[in-house]
Parts: C-alpha cells; sequence; structure tokens
C-alpha cells in the first residue's frame, strides 16, 4: 500500500501546486485591481489584461512569407486594421505613425506596425506592399485568408466589412480605427484612438511609446498570471 501511495504522491504534489498557484495568483490579481498598485499614468487608454496577448498567422507583404506573432516578438508592436484603398482614415492614422516614429528617433528602431488589410481581394500582396513602405520602414503589411482575418479582428473586437462593388458603385468597406500597442512579450498595452482626427495627441502617444520601447523584455506581472491561471 504504502509503495502505490508513493507512486502516486508526485503527481499528486503537482496537482496540489498547480492549485496553490491559482489560487495565490487569482489572489494577487484581486489585489492588484483593487488597490491598482501596478496602474501606470499613461496618455492613452491602459488596456492591461483586457484583451488577449498578439496572436495570428498571415502572410508578409514585404516577402510573400508566412508569419505569426513570434516573428516580431521583442518589439513594440502596433496592430491597427484598414485597406490600401481608404480615402482619409488609413493614411492619415500611419501618417500619424510615421511622425512618431521619426520623433522616437532611434527608439523607434524597437516599434513594429502591422497593417492588417480588411480587403484582401483587392489589396494583392504587391499592392500592399507598396503601400506600406510609404509611409515607414517600420510598417509592414499583413495579407490574410479570410479565416485568418476572422479570427484575428474576433480576438480583439475589430469590427469590419467588405460590401461588393454593384450597380457601379465601387466596394464599400468599414473598418475600426483604434491602433493596438503590444509590449515587446506581446502582452495587449495600450490603445491608440483618434489618430485619424486634427490636432491628435502624439505627443502623449508618443511619450507612451517610448516608455513601452524602454521596458525590458522580462515577463510583466499580467503575463505571469495569465500563465499560471
Amino acid at each position: 500500500m504504502s509503495n502505490l501511495m508513493g507512486s502516486q504522491r508526485p503527481d499528486s504534489w503537482c496537482a496540489v501546486r498547480n492549485t496553490i498557484c491559482r489560487i495565490f495568483a487569482a489572489g494577487l490579481l484581486a489585489a492588484l485591481l483593487v488597490t491598482g498598485s501596478e496602474a501606470k499614468a499613461w496618455n492613452s487608454t491602459d488596456m492591461t489584461g483586457v484583451l488577449p496577448s498578439l496572436d495570428f498567422t498571415m502572410t508578409r507583404a514585404s516577402d510573400g512569407k508566412t508569419v505569426t506573432s513570434a516573428d516580431f516578438k521583442g518589439k513594440v508592436v502596433l496592430l491597427y486594421f484598414g485597406y490600401t484603398s481608404c480615402p482619409d482614415v488609413c493614411p492619415t492614422t500611419l501618417l500619424d505613425i510615421g511622425t512618431m516614429l521619426k520623433t522616437l528617433g532611434k527608439d523607434g528602431d524597437g516599434v513594429q506596425v502591422l497593417f492588417v488589410t480588411v480587403d484582401p481581394n483587392r489589396d494583392t500582396l504587391p499592392i500592399l506592399k507598396s503601400y506600406t513602405t510609404a509611409f515607414a520602414p517600420q510598417v509592414v503589411g499583413l495579407r490574410g485568408t479570410p479565416d485568418q482575418l476572422a479570427i484575428l479582428a474576433k480576438r480583439y473586437r475589430v469590427a469590419y466589412s467588405v460590401q461588393p462593388a454593384s450597380n457601379g458603385n465601387p466596394p464599400e468597406v468599414t473598418h475600426g480605427s483604434a491602433v493596438y500597442v503590444f509590449d515587446r512579450n506581446g502582452a495587449i498595452r495600450l490603445l491608440f484612438t483618434g489618430l485619424a482626427v486634427p490636432n491628435a495627441n502624439l505627443t502623449g502617444m508618443t511619450a507612451d511609446l517610448r516608455q513601452l520601447v524602454s521596458e525590458s523584455g522580462h515577463l510583466s506581472l499580467w503575463q505571469w498570471i495569465e500563465n499560471k491561471i
């Protein structure tokens, strides 16, 4: 009997240890929510712990290769959904991002901008490559299958639609205008809004980007908790 119990003890201990870790993580998370001890003074909307970490599989326009979120780990990532035929919102947003990257100087090398087309039928890889490279070296176009696009958009609660051309009218495309900001480990941290409007707060957003770039690549407390729960 003692041998039987001894053989089961390692598995039982693992289960107990995992349970303790979950309880501790949940308690710590609750304490943070109450005290706000990890809160930082951001100029943009703090999204820490609100949405899942960066995760996708798509085709990169610059070289036609299939890439995943792992290919951009180590960079602060700005994720933006749009399309190359967009008359105003997309180009204005990307121009503003380009301005922030120039202001960052060398720190801008630690930032990667991912422009995901919501209109893949018209946005071929060559078109997408030509469009994105016009804004900044850090801007990369991504094109996915309808399923890949739908999965990524749903993951971050992004609404979009493409109505085919009809009666001589061009296709009608709608999409969200927010920019999702992830840290070097792929955790969601901020939401940039209002980039397509006049007098956008580029100074505040640039400061937020600089802060994220300066952070180390170690797991944040939120990521540790997410892994344990």
